[in-house]
């Protein structure tokens, strides 16, 4: 009896790690598909944002291209690395394009315009907030993947830790230099 009790206490035990690793795994995926939805928003705004400063910007064509080539390659990412790099390297041209936007009055006085820069600004802020909270829910999840004793369960059902967001460009990490002598 004392042998059927140890056994059941060792199973619950068992049971508890397992849900409390496919829980942090969840969360961890929870939390990507929220940059995903961010970064689907800021998307849908660029056709919108690249439309109202076409025709102020004409020395400035090749940051719009940039933009529109980098919301196209999204789809194409399949990492979280992959998608890091385009996010951090759209995120550098849309900068630009704010930043360059200073030299048109015309533009910055457009209420279309004005408005969409503020979308964009909170959705950057979004997009940042969910970041973060990715990192640490894989922080989270990859910690219990190393720890006794849930390391134990997650190699024994291969459970595999994830990759945080990052930016690993030193491109990314730079501010925006913005030339006017064009």
């Amino acid at each position: 009896m004392i042998i059927l009790v140890v056994i059941l206490i060792i199973l619950a035990i068992l049971a508890i790690l397992y849900n409390g690793l496919v829980q942090s795994r969840n969360k961890v995926k929870n939390a990507w598909s929220q940059i995903d939805v961010q970064l689907q928003r800021r998307f849908d705004l660029i056709p919108n944002l690249v439309e109202a400063v076409k025709g102020y910007m004409e020395h400035e064509s090749d940051t719009l291209t940039k933009v529109t080539e980098l919301r196209t390659s999204w789809a194409n990412a399949t990492t979280v690395n992959e998608k890091a790099e385009l996010d951090n390297k759209l995120s550098g041209a849309l900068k630009t394009i704010m930043a360059v936007s200073e030299n048109y009055p015309d533009l910055k006085a457009n209420q279309n315009f004005s408005e969409l820069q503020e979308e964009l600004r909170n959705t950057e802020n979004k997009i940042s907030y969910a970041r973060q909270f990715y990192n640490d829910s894989v922080t989270m999840y990859n910690t219990k993947l190393e720890v006794i004793p849930t390391n134990i369960i997650a190699s024994i059902f291969k459970f595999k830790p994830e990759e945080l967001f990052k930016t690993d460009s030193e491109e990314a990490k730079k501010n925006v230099k913005v030339d006017f002598s064009k």
